[in-house]
């Protein structure tokens, strides 16, 4: 009898076992197919990965080169403009300040007509900053 119940016990652990095994040939089954899976979508994809950073790269070689182009069209035109104002700044100026002294010898000539009107010019619609309003004289000689 006591035979009998060892070979039971031992007829229900082996069954048990292969359950065990069957389930676990299973889920490795499971996970190859997966990690198969994985791999074949993975593979592709890094390819892509690796094609757009090449693209990416090639776009910021020529954003570069016109960084680099902008940044010399830069210094020209800065070049460009101190040239203009050296070469013409100085007789500008002296053209300008030779129209004031024409203008300012012109008027001198119509200034007896204005001491008979009593020496002062009105302005329309100009108003006296605040500093030259009353008290201050002005000395007018």
């Amino acid at each position: 009898m006591a035979g009998l119940l060892v070979a039971v016990f031992w007829a229900i652990l082996v069954s048990f076992l292969a359950v065990v095994l069957v389930r676990l040939a299973q889920t490795l089954k499971a996970a190859t197919k997966l990690v198969t899976g994985v791999t074949e979508q993975a593979v592709p994809l890094l390819g892509e990965a690796s094609a757009t950073v090449r693209s990416a790269q090639t776009q910021l070689d020529r954003v570069d080169a016109i960084a680099t182009d902008v940044q010399e069209v830069t210094s020209n035109a800065s070049a460009l403009s101190s040239t203009v104002s050296t070469a013409f700044g100085g007789p500008l100026v002296k053209v300008a300040a030779f129209g004031y002294g024409v203008r300012r010898a012109l008027g001198r000539k119509d200034a007896p007509e204005r001491e008979k009107r009593g020496g002062r010019k009105v302005v329309v619609s100009r108003t006296v900053p605040a500093a030259r309003r009353g008290g201050r004289k002005r000395g007018r000689g």
